[in-house]
């Protein structure tokens, strides 16, 4: 389960990362910062979602 964590990590900051170039480098002319921006916070609500469902099922222990 860490592995995907970690792998849900580096795909919203590589999301991020791309958003930053399309950026600077569209300055604004096309959606494509949008569209990675997009991505970002579809891959932040699946890790959410799948914490939440892990900790729930008792996949992942809740420890304090």
């Amino acid at each position: 389960m860490k592995i995907v964590v970690i792998l849900f990590i580096v795909l919203i900051i590589a999301s991020m990362a791309s958003a930053l170039f399309f950026m600077v480098k569209d300055k604004g002319a096309s959606t494509r910062t949008v569209r990675a921006l997009t991505w970002r916070v579809v891959f932040s609500i699946a890790l959410f979602a799948m914490l939440m469902l892990g900790f729930h099922f008792g996949i992942l222990p809740n420890k304090v």
